[in-house]
């Protein structure tokens, strides 16, 4: 019987809609419905309803028993995706025009000339002019120009604009002529959305700046009624406590503090899987860890080091760049439904398309034909056929064979078994190389690491990726399958703050007294904040940044460190840029860019529920032939229910276990054991090359 008071996290996915729940001694129920695209608001109150028939009571009693409901929404990330955004008009300073179209030059794969940047999100027509200038260090050059609003807001009003954004030359200095150009807007348009980069990325980088800002309007008109809705229609229900967003940086925010903001809900589902991954590394005792979170589309890579998440101030959604504070993820398209093909030079490709929920695998038999990686899994005997997901998915093994032989195994002349086997390993491949871009690229070595393998389809791949970039061990989650979801349980409130100033390091210590005096604004800003949302005292964590770099350099580097002392700060700077690229500059010159502060209201951390431990070998449920790798072929198998076992149980590879959320394929000579909390340890065995 579970107790009160509870915590929910919700994660909208593109099949499913997950949820966690939690209660008052840490027991975890998962729950899953199907997302409704229509409408994803639906689905959240669809898996509320069936947690509330699960615990006994009413959905009214559940919500008002809920202390901490914590929802992350892919909404604005489809907005941007699929083009659906508001129309947008934009105000630059006079000159500046074309900065947004002109972007930054930079290919991401500078060896392919041909594709096309994406279509830029404000066309030239809507992209106006105003006078006025001011200097980098933020003095006023040319006086700022009132009739150009004026004439600009006639424009918008006439082309029907929704939404507004201004982006002045060096507003992250003085957001003066930005705020009266706010100010004149909203007299001549009072119901357009109106945003400002000063507000939502005051950072020296003028295209990042611009492109976040419009983004920002662009989503805004839709994601920000969506969640005023759900959290109306919530209360409503009965829920007294403020639904929380979980934002790109991994904390979460209140309704109205991310109103003004909805661009940093972009990573909002990936990014929840930091609240999981501190839980688990408590559970383990580890302190390093790389997940691969493998969903029905793509697989996020997400590093922690030493208890810190690795982060990022830049964010790259379908090639549009935002200088938003983000959970360094890393996402490839090596998901359950990525759709395998044989190319016309006769070479086996997988992805990046994927079948998506609708039509889906061929599996699924609901009018996909083109084989998946699904299709592939299945056919290998690591699913089985029948009803998954209480009867919401039925996987046909006829209609699996019959889209690899097509599409793969007849084309390449190549059997079923070795055509499916065939797209497991380029997937495989396409994870490892993610991986290795995330800690070898990064100065990181994947041997002091943990993978913990996580989504609905990581733990199939989790054994054999992890071997293949050299980890040192597997972590499985009893709940994988609700990574995220089970994550916005366990994350904490979290406001990023960051201010430019572009200083030599060396610079005179009244300049650093002047550093000083930023990071205090920031912090009574945020604790200030934090405070009206009932953290105070020992609840408030407040972290400083620097981002630094040799003069001449475009990237920077971020130092996390308390210390005003440049000479410490020089230390730090060369410890973390030695790690990173192996070397630093004798005596080099360095440049401050931004100042950042973290404000963090720590929510009390879940605690590992301790299962009884049990001595006794465990018995599986079937024999299963499967396919565990080149060398063996198809083997008979043992078969786990996941809900048989508990801690302190061992098991021997090769072997597969099935769990509510997830099936987890375990490798030959692969051996496991059920940590404390009741999740999967596994040590990996080097000895066969076969995987």
């Amino acid at each position: 019987m579970l107790a009160s008071p509870f915590r929910i996290g919700v994660d909208i996915g593109g099949t499913f809609t997950d949820l966690v729940l939690v209660d008052s001694r840490s027991e975890i129920r998962p729950f899953k419905v199907p997302s409704v695209r229509a409408n994803p608001a639906d689905g959240v109150l669809a898996a509320v309803e069936k947690a509330a028939e699960y615990v006994g009571c009413s959905v009214g009693k559940l919500l008002a028993d809920t202390e901490l409901f914590v929802h992350g929404s892919t909404v604005a990330t489809n907005t941007l995706l699929e083009g659906k955004g508001a129309k947008v008009g934009l105000l630059v300073t006079e000159g500046f025009r074309d900065s947004l179209e002109f972007r930054r030059g930079i290919r991401e794969d500078v060896w392919d000339h041909r594709k096309p940047n994406p279509p830029v999100l404000v066309p030239r027509y809507l992209r106006l002019p105003v006078g006025g200038r001011l200097e980098a260090d933020g003095s006023e050059r040319t006086a700022f120009d009132r009739d150009g609003v004026l004439r600009a807001a006639k424009v918008f009003q006439e082309e029907g604009v929704a939404a507004v954004a201004i982006c002045f030359m060096h507003s992250y200095a003085n957001p003066a002529h930005e705020q009266a150009a706010k100010e004149e807007l909203q007299a001549l348009l009072p119901n357009v959305w109106i945003t400002l980069s000063s507000d939502v990325a005051p950072v020296v980088g003028e295209y990042e700046r611009c492109m976040t800002t419009v983004v920002n309007a662009y989503v805004a008109p839709r994601v920000v009624p969506y969640l005023s809705s759900l959290s109306n229609n919530l209360k409503e229900r009965g829920l007294k406590r403020e639904l929380l967003m979980v934002q790109s940086n991994g904390g979460a925010i209140s309704i109205d503090a991310v109103s003004s903001s909805p661009v940093t809900l972009v990573l909002s589902g990936p990014a929840a899987g930091v609240g999981s991954l501190k839980f688990y590394a408590d559970d383990i005792k580890a302190a390093q860890l790389v997940a691969i979170e493998v969903g029905g589309t793509s697989c996020d890579v997400t590093l922690m080091d030493n208890g810190a998440i690795s982060m990022t101030d830049q964010v790259v959604i379908d090639g549009y760049h935002m200088a938003i504070p983000a959970v360094d993820i890393l996402t490839v398209g090596a998901g359950g439904g990525t759709i395998a093909s044989v190319d016309s030079a006769g070479m086996l490709k997988a992805g990046p398309e994927g079948a998506g929920s609708t039509p889906g695998p061929a599996c699924y038999g609901r009018g996909g034909t083109r084989p998946t990686v699904t299709d592939a899994q299945l056919i290998l005997g690591r699913l089985k056929p029948g009803p998954y997901a209480n009867g919401a998915i039925v996987l046909d093994l006829e209609k699996a064979r019959a889209a690899v032989q097509e599409h793969v195994a007849g084309p390449l002349g190549i059997s079923v078994e070795e055509g499916a086997a065939g797209i497991i390993q380029l997937v495989e491949q396409h994870i490892q190389h993610a991986v290795e871009k995330a800690t070898l690229e990064r100065g990181y070595n994947p041997r002091n690491f943990t993978m913990v393998a996580a989504g609905g389809a990581g733990p199939l791949h989790g054994a054999a990726s992890a071997r293949l970039v050299g980890c040192g061990g597997l972590y499985v989650p009893r709940l994988a399958g609700v990574f995220c979801a089970f994550g916005m349980c366990n994350s904490d409130i979290r406001h990023d703050y960051v201010r430019s100033w572009l200083k030599n390091l060396d610079a005179p210590a009244a300049q650093w007294d002047a550093a000083r005096e930023v990071f205090q604004a920031m912090e009574a800003e945020a604790v200030a904040l934090l405070a009206s949302e009932g953290f105070v005292g020992k609840d408030v964590k407040l972290v400083r940044q620097y981002d630094l770099r040799y003069y001449g350099q475009d990237r920077t580097v971020a130092v996390t460190t308390s210390a005003i002392d440049p000479i410490e700060v020089r230390q730090e700077f060369e410890r973390e840029y030695v790690r990173l690229y192996g070397y630093a500059q004798n005596n080099g010159r360095i440049e401050v860019v931004n100042l950042r502060v973290a404000g963090v209201g720590k929510i009390p951390p879940l605690l590992s529920h301790e299962n009884a431990r049990v001595g006794e070998a465990p018995m599986p449920i079937e024999w299963r032939q499967v396919w565990v790798g080149k060398k063996e072929g198809f083997v008979s198998v043992p078969v786990y229910d996941g809900r048989g076992l508990s801690s302190g149980q061992r098991l021997a590879g090769p072997a597969i276990i099935e769990e509510v959320t997830t099936t987890i394929a375990i490798g030959v000579n692969d051996t496991l054991e059920i940590t404390p909390a009741g999740n999967y340890s596994i040590r990996l065995s080097y000895d066969d090359a076969s995987a």
